[in-house]
């Protein structure tokens, strides 16, 4: 319609490379996120996704290219800096404290470390924390049978879904989930999917998944890209990755079975 413009992503990446010495694991990558929306990555074993996350929440230097998010140059921002804007993550293997119960995890990760806050802790060290965002948290992954017992305690699955939530206790507008279904089963996983998609939906958390569960994948997501030895060789809706051809070779080698047949194995 004239005289409309166009909405800015909330995550825009341009020619984004990740290189290990003379081993390129990302190779000049575009893509957008828009805002309210469930966007999936997958590739198989050794694609680069998991340099890829760690190039856009900080944790790795991309060698090449510009990460933006909501309209701001992020490409060179500390993780704990792109934290406090509202961009966070979940790791593969699940970073809980043992010693801690699944309500105190939660805790820790929803306090943002800054000046003020260190300031008010040396004046006010008897303040009451703030859980308002770790109850959310609660809420949206089903954790409140839970909260007071020790990681230790809890199934895998439920772990997992505590490591979801310090994700969320920090109120995100966009979270970078890395293999959160990796060790579930197919009960657990079909849980995890309808609060992954409930995210944008009933909350306004925008979703980037990387998962190797493609059933999970393409339920949930609105569009994915898929990369392989680093190069992002497709990018559409589920329906269109299914049947790509290049996504087939990818994975099989072959051209004769649909891509949601599949589970490629663990590693990124």
């Amino acid at each position: 319609m004239t005289g409309l413009t166009p909405k800015m992503p909330l995550l825009d990446v341009r020619s984004l490379r990740v290189a290990y010495g003379g081993v390129v694991a990302v190779a000049d990558v575009d893509v957008s996120v828009a805002e309210g929306e469930v966007f999936g990555l997958i590739g198989p074993n050794g694609a680069g996704k998991t340099s890829m996350i760690d190039a856009l929440t900080g944790y790795q230097a991309p060698s090449g290219g510009s990460v933006n998010f909501d309209g701001r140059d992020i490409t060179n921002m500390r993780a704990h800096r792109r934290a406090r804007l509202g961009l966070a993550r979940t790791f593969q293997s699940v970073e809980l404290f043992d010693d801690l119960t699944v309500d105190e995890n939660l805790l820790v990760a929803s306090e943002r470390a800054g000046v003020m806050l260190a300031l008010r802790d040396l004046f006010l060290p008897a303040r009451a924390p703030d859980r308002t965002n770790v109850d959310w948290a609660i809420d949206v992954c089903d954790l409140g049978g839970v909260v007071d017992r020790y990681p230790s305690e809890i199934s895998h699955g439920q772990r997992k879904l505590v490591g979801v939530g310090r994700a969320l206790a920090q109120k995100p507008r966009l979270v970078l989930m890395d293999e959160p279904a990796a060790g579930l089963d197919t009960d657990e996983s079909l849980a995890l999917g309808q609060r992954l998609r409930s995210l944008p939906d009933e909350h306004g958390v925008t979703v980037f998944l990387v998962d190797h569960d493609m059933s999970l994948v393409l339920a949930v997501c609105d569009r994915l890209m898929v990369l392989d030895f680093g190069h992002a060789i497709a990018q559409g809706s589920p329906a269109e990755i299914r049947e790509d051809p290049r996504v087939l070779e990818a994975y099989l080698g072959s051209h004769g079975t649909p891509v949601a047949t599949t589970a490629a194995g663990s590693g990124s």
